[in-house]
């Protein structure tokens, strides 16, 4: 199982193994996705951080 690095709206880092890439018809619907954050415990909408 893939796991992911995301940054949640507040700016909080924390790896998740479920970050689908959907598409709605025939074009993606962005980066960010929707997840419960850990640290605020709350949804938030969240996006992959770049790896360096």
């Amino acid at each position: 199982m893939q796991t992911t690095v995301v940054r949640c709206a507040d700016g909080h880092q924390f790896s998740t193994s479920q970050f689908p890439m959907q598409q709605l018809g025939s074009e993606r619907i962005g980066p960010g996705r929707l997840l419960r954050c850990p640290r605020c415990a709350r949804l938030r909408s969240a996006v992959p951080v770049e790896r360096r």
